[in-house]
């Protein structure tokens, strides 16, 4: 099959490149300055919708997407290059989750980008760190780590129209009558094992129609790859219920339109009860061959009987829809961020220390030689400045308890938050 809608990618940012030690050596100067340069930042992954790209099939036998890492810097303060950041296509409409089920991102829209990793700070050279105090600084920092993740990816059509109904219900006939679309169509269930769009125009309007595959009793449930088909409809604008008034055994209640139409509202329902609050228009399907008694809108996908009523049904509704989008403003649309941790948390770690965590607090850690006498004095003023010291003692942290930050453990000294 060339249409994918779930895959996983993992994603690498670049890594920052390391600050430089380095001093003015030249004739005539006895004591030149510091001229360490700084390292170039790493390159980021961000994630694009792409309205060329149908599928997730690219990432199924290839998830991986890296950045390049930044460039060391030199003496003569030459900053070191940064590393580029990647685009990384995926179709509109795509979802990533974190690997434990939670949305960090949505991409509804034509060109809509996300950040899924960000690059390494590139680290400071000697340089930066002169100051009065600290004449000749010995110390740079490395660069930092760049942020590397798997995601969960999952495509959600962008449909104006969504055609559910039971398998064989008529739903590629009528897609395929309707617009370009050409799916393969065959009198038997389950043809449809993927959905397709088609684009259906009338003038200068134009609707996207989406025929999902068949549904059955306990698809909400996820039975018969329910929750795979159903999560194509959550976007549709409009629904479009497909009752066959020719089924296969006519003397089946079960097979009577009414409760077609009852198994079909149940699920969608019980998959997501918002979509029943959606527009939508009950049809009778294969009219030409009908054997069942049916009180609404009649069409033959074979003959073409009703097929313009429909239609113009729809473009109705759906312009409707899309006004209804338009008043409700950009806040009313599908935004979803994965949210910037900030400032300092301190808790209790497993093993009975205390853990900080922060980014800041962990990147001034992690991108300094901590064995160096001058980075470590630069590192406590730093961590005292972002306020791990308040933080700590708020906690409850008492004198020579150990406290993780980042990759490093330290023994807790009051007004000294980086000790022996």
């Amino acid at each position: 099959m060339s249409f994918v809608d779930e895959a996983q990618i993992h994603v690498k940012a670049g890594d920052g490149g390391a600050g430089s030690v380095s001093f003015r050596r030249e004739a005539h100067v006895s004591k030149g300055g510091p001229d360490g340069g700084d390292g170039g930042g790493g390159g980021d992954v961000w994630l694009v919708a792409d309205p060329n790209v149908a599928s997730l099939l690219a990432f199924r036998d290839h998830p991986h997407r890296k950045a390049t890492s930044g460039v060391h810097g030199q003496g003569k303060a030459r900053h070191g290059a940064g590393g580029n950041s990647i685009d990384v296509k995926v179709p509109v409409g795509t979802v990533a989750k974190s690997l434990d089920g939670v949305v960090v991102a949505d991409l509804p829209n034509p060109g809509d980008r996300w950040r899924a990793a960000e690059g390494g700070r590139g680290g400071r050279g000697n340089a930066r760190f002169l100051s009065n105090r600290r004449r000749a600084p010995a110390f740079a920092e490395q660069g930092e780590v760049g942020e590397e993740f798997w995601y969960d990816l999952e495509l959600k059509l962008m449909a104006d129209v969504a055609l559910v109904g039971l398998p064989n219900a008529g739903k590629s006939t009528l897609i395929s009558r309707i617009s370009a679309a050409k799916p393969k169509i065959a009198d038997y269930p389950f043809t449809t094992l993927q959905p397709h769009l088609g684009v259906v125009r009338m003038g200068e309007r134009e609707i996207i129609v989406a025929d999902i595959p068949g549904l059955i009793e306990g698809a909400s449930e996820g039975k018969g790859l329910g929750h795979q088909f159903l999560r194509h409809v959550e976007r549709a604008r409009v629904m479009v219920v497909l009752v066959d008034l020719a089924p296969a055994d006519p003397d089946d209640p079960a097979m009577a339109p009414a409760e077609q139409e009852r198994v079909l509202l149940a699920e969608l329902g019980g998959y997501r009860p918002e979509l029943l609050e959606r527009p939508r228009v009950v049809v009778g399907s294969k009219a030409d061959l009908a054997t069942s008694d049916f009180d609404g809108l009649r069409i033959s996908a074979v003959t073409g009987d009703g097929l313009p009523v429909l239609v113009s049904r729809l473009a109705d509704l759906v312009s409707e829809a899309r006004a209804a989008d338009l008043a409700v403003g950009p806040d009313g649309g599908f935004v979803i961020h994965r949210p910037e941790p900030e400032g300092v948390v301190v808790e209790r770690g497993m093993d009975g220390a205390w853990v900080v965590r922060g980014r800041k607090a962990e990147r001034a850690v992690a991108v300094s030689d901590i064995t160096n006498a001058d980075a470590l004095d630069f590192v406590q003023h730093r961590l005292k400045q972002l306020g791990v010291d308040r933080a700590l003692a708020r906690a409850g942290a008492r004198d020579g308890e150990m406290v993780h930050i980042g990759g490093f453990t330290f023994e807790y000294e009051p007004d000294q938050v980086v000790g022996r």
